[in-house]
């Protein structure tokens, strides 16, 4: 059976739109099995409510001491009594001797 064109249904404006062939075999090749549950313009209104782009470019920063070094440094949640803080440096050191990946 050659791949055909679906027509699906959008979550959240009930539109339909068609989820082409293209798009099939390029989620394939990055390993995604499971359809788009949103329209085009529904999920680029999600990213853009998120926040496009990876890192902390839209998250709140939060300043820290590095519990290693000593630096200033900025993280990405609200640091709390009693635990740990490290600058990217440091957490890279950390997470490395502790045999994580």
């Amino acid at each position: 059976m050659s791949p055909a064109d679906k027509t699906l249904q959008c979550v959240e404006c009930g539109q339909e739109f068609v989820f082409t062939v293209a798009e099939q075999e390029f989620l394939a090749s990055k390993g995604y099995v499971n359809q788009p549950k949103r329209c085009p313009n529904c999920r680029q209104a999600r990213r853009d409510r998120r926040g496009s782009g990876g890192g902390y470019g839209s998250r709140e920063m939060y300043p820290a001491v590095c519990a290693s070094c000593g630096k200033e440094t900025q993280v990405p949640f609200q640091p709390r009594q009693g635990r740990p803080v490290y600058c990217d440096e440091c957490f890279a050191k950390v997470r490395s001797t502790s045999g994580e990946r």
